[in-house]
């Protein structure tokens, strides 16, 4: 049994949350230079270079990639052989309110979502998967409200043709247009029920961009985010919806069983600037 205390998690939460808003992830910052080198549009050309100086210029001044540094999302994948001493719940907000001040992030988080009232850092939004073995897995989403706001979910019929699917997808894209700052990474959910393909919407945009996961998934899904991506960046929406080859920089999709009588799909995006940390601890 491996004991992990509640401060040593405060602690690794709040390095996550600078992290996470400071420096892009790799392979995010790497498509935006991959969009860069390919795009043909010269207003669009100049858009991406000014994001991938952004990323660069953040890092480097510690200053937020984005000033929107969003709904801090939680992700734990806990082994079943780990205890924790200590409040888990408490040291993860904690973490996260620590964090953000060490870091003078915007304080976006209303705790009444009809009255509103003053904004603050918390709570965060905290996801627990219980795995195997005896270690912890701490995962920071910020999400931005620009993109999530953007997020749509549809239940369509058992008997739906993947086009409807593929059509429901682009359209959220097409929908979303120029609002949400492209180019983006498009999340999808697949299966489960409405809650559950929501959440599996956003957990996609934790997957690495370069290349679907060997083995995970089914070589139909596979054609599918290759088709879409194809497709959302013939919209010519662009980055930041000035038009150009780039609209999209991935799509990852997340499949799970359901219901005989149902095939719930989600679509959750992400604009340009994805960003998410993780340690193993």
């Amino acid at each position: 049994m491996k004991i992990i205390s509640a401060e040593k998690i405060k602690n690794t939460v709040a390095d996550l949350c600078l992290r996470a808003n400071l420096v892009l992830r790799k392979d995010v910052l790497a498509a935006l230079k991959l969009a860069y080198k390919n795009e043909t549009d010269k207003r669009a050309g100049k858009i991406l270079d000014a994001i991938i100086k952004n990323a660069a210029a953040a890092e480097k001044e510690k200053l937020a990639i984005c000033q929107d540094t969003g709904l801090p999302c939680v992700f734990l994948e806990l082994g079943q052989d780990v205890k924790i001493k200590g409040d888990l719940n408490k040291a993860i907000n904690k973490g996260v309110e620590l964090g953000y001040k060490k870091g003078s992030f915007r304080n976006s988080i209303i705790k009444d979502p009809l009255i509103r009232g003053k904004s603050g850092y918390l709570p965060a939004l905290i996801y627990v998967d219980l795995a195997p073995g005896n270690k912890l897995k701490l995962t920071v989403l910020p999400k931005g409200f620009g993109c999530e706001n953007k997020t749509q979910l549809k239940m369509f019929l058992p008997t739906t043709e993947i086009t409807d699917i593929r059509k429901f997808i682009l359209d959220a894209v097409k929908t979303a247009g120029p609002d949400a700052c492209p180019p983006y990474v498009v999340g999808v959910g697949i299966g489960g029920s409405a809650d559950y393909a929501c959440l599996l919407a956003k957990k996609a945009l934790l997957r690495s961009l370069r290349a679907s996961p060997a083995g995970r998934l089914q070589a139909n899904v596979v054609k599918l985010e290759r088709d879409l991506f194809k497709e959302i960046n013939r919209l010519n929406i662009g980055p930041m919806g000035l038009g150009g080859k780039t609209t999209c920089l991935a799509v990852n999709i997340e499949t799970y069983p359901t219901h005989i009588a149902g095939l719930p799909v989600a679509v959750n995006i992400s604009c340009h600037a994805l960003r998410s940390s993780s340690v193993i601890l």
